[in-house]
C-alpha cells in the first residue's frame, strides 16, 4: 500500500486489534486512529466487572508510548462527522478533512434508551466515564435499580453488591437471560443472585422513572440510581449517511469489506457474513479482537474469513463461565457436572447437532467445546471434561 493512509474510526478493542495486526503484518504506511472518548483504547468488560466492583484499577489496552513506537497518530476526543467516499476523506468535528486510502469503521454501539417517561432520570453504562460516575455514586446501602436482566444488568448487580450497595433487577421476561440460557440455567443464575441479596422482579415492565422511584407493572420500586441496560444499537449513522449499506449494523462480507471496497467494518458495529450463520452481529470482546485482526488482513489482501464461533464470558459472584457457539431458546440443554458447586458443562443441541457449549468453573476446556460445536455428538460423550 506504500504511503497510502489507513484511517481507523472508533477506538475500541476492534480498532486497536486491527492496528496491532496491520503493523505486525508489515504495513509501514501512515496510520491514524480517531476516537471520540478522551481515553486511549481500552477493553469494555472491565466497566461492568472488575473496575466497577472495585477489584481492579481501570486499564488501557496500550499506553501512549506504544502508539508512538508503532507510529500511529492518535486523535482522542475527536468525532468523525461525515465521510466523502468519492474523495476519500473523513470530516472531523474540528472541521479537519482527514484523507484516507483505506478506512476501517469500528464505531461500536450505543446503549438503547427506550421511550420510558422520565428516562432522563436514568443512566447507562458504555464508557469509562460512565463507569467512574456510577462507581463513585454507589455507597453502602445505595439502591441501584437496573432495567434489564441481561449480561450487563446482572454483572452490574454483582458489582453493586460487592460495593455494599443494594442491587435490584427489573426483567420483562419470565427469567433473566431466558432466551440465551434456557429456563434451567436462567433459573440457576437468578437463584445465584437472589442468594447474594439481589432483588429480582421478573415479568415486570417499567412505566415511568421518577426521582427516587421506578413505577412498574409490579408497583413502585424505590431507587437511588436507575441504570438502563436493555441492549445496544450499532453506531451506523456515519456509514449510512455516506451511502454504505447498513441494516442491524454496517453490512460487510466474509472479509469484513463494506459495499465500498476501500471501507471495512469490524466489532459491535459490523453486520458480517458468517460462513455458517449468515449475517451476524456480535457484541463481545472475543469477536472484536478477531474481527479487528481479520479486517487488517483483508485490508492488506492477505485473505481470511469470518468463520469462528461466537464466544463470551462473564463473572458474577462465584459464577464464572465461558460460552461458545450460538444456541436458540428452543434448543435442548444437557448439563454435565456439579451444578450446585458451579463446576459444570452445559451443551445445547438442536436435533443431534451441538449448537453451543458453556464451561462454568472448569477451565482450559473451551477450545474443546469449540471443536464440538456444529458436530453431531453422542450425549454420552458430552462430559464435564470434553
Amino acid at each position: 500500500m506504500g504511503t497510502e493512509q489507513i484511517v481507523v474510526i472508533g477506538a475500541g478493542l476492534a480498532a486497536v486489534s486491527a492496528i496491532e495486526t496491520l503493523r505486525d503484518e508489515g504495513y509501514a504506511g501512515r496510520l491514524t486512529l480517531v476516537g471520540k472518548e478522551p481515553e486511549l483504547p481500552y477493553e469494555r468488560p472491565q466497566l461492568s466487572k472488575d473496575f466497577l466492583a472495585g477489584a481492579k484499577e481501570f486499564k488501557l489496552s496500550h499506553d501512549e508510548a506504544w502508539y508512538a513506537e508503532k507510529d500511529v497518530t492518535v486523535l482522542t476526543g475527536t468525532t468523525a462527522t461525515a465521510l466523502d467516499l468519492d474523495n476519500g476523506t473523513a470530516t472531523l468535528d474540528n472541521g479537519e478533512q482527514l484523507p484516507f486510502g483505506t478506512l476501517l469503521l469500528a464505531t461500536g454501539a450505543e446503549p438503547k434508551t427506550p421511550p420510558i417517561p422520565g428516562i432522563e432520570h436514568a443512566t447507562t453504562l458504555r464508557t469509562a466515564e460512565d463507569a467512574r460516575r456510577l462507581k463513585d455514586a454507589i455507597k453502602p446501602g445505595t439502591r441501584v435499580v437496573t432495567v434489564g436482566g441481561g449480561w450487563i444488568g446482572l454483572e452490574v448487580a454483582a458489582s453493586v453488591t460487592a460495593l455494599g450497595g443494594k442491587a435490584v433487577v427489573l426483567e420483562a421476561a419470565a427469567q433473566p437471560l431466558l432466551n440465551v440460557l434456557g429456563p434451567v440455567l436462567a433459573e440457576h443464575v437468578a437463584d445465584l443472585h437472589i442468594r447474594h441479596g439481589v432483588e429480582i422482579h421478573t415479568g415486570t415492565t417499567v412505566e415511568a422513572i421518577e426521582p427516587g422511584v421506578v413505577r412498574t407493572s409490579a408497583g413502585e420500586i424505590p431507587a437511588d440510581i436507575v441504570l438502563v441496560a436493555v441492549g445496544a444499537a450499532p453506531a451506523t449513522a456515519l456509514a449510512a449517511d455516506a451511502g454504505l449499506e447498513v441494516g442491524d449494523g454496517i453490512v460487510v462480507d466474509e472479509g469484513l469489506r463494506t459495499s465500498d471496497p476501500r471501507v471495512f467494518a469490524a466489532g459491535d458495529a459490523a453486520l458480517a457474513k458468517h460462513t455458517v450463520h449468515g449475517l451476524l452481529r456480535v457484541e463481545h470482546w472475543d469477536n472484536a479482537i478477531r474481527q479487528g485482526r481479520l479486517a487488517a488482513r483483508s485490508m492488506l489482501g492477505k485473505g481470511g474469513a469470518y468463520d469462528w464461533q461466537p464466544y463470551f464470558f462473564t463473572d458474577q459472584f462465584e459464577f464464572s463461565m465461558e460460552y461458545v457457539g450460538r444456541s436458540a431458546p428452543e434448543d435442548e440443554v444437557l448439563l454435565r457436572g456439579n451444578t450446585d458447586g458451579d463446576e459444570f458443562i452445559a451443551y445445547w443441541r438442536r436435533g443431534a447437532t451441538v449448537t453451543a457449549g458453556m464451561n462454568v468453573g472448569i477451565w482450559d476446556v473451551n477450545d474443546k467445546l469449540r471443536e464440538l460445536v456444529g458436530t453431531d455428538a453422542d450425549p454420552d460423550q458430552l462430559t464435564e471434561s470434553p
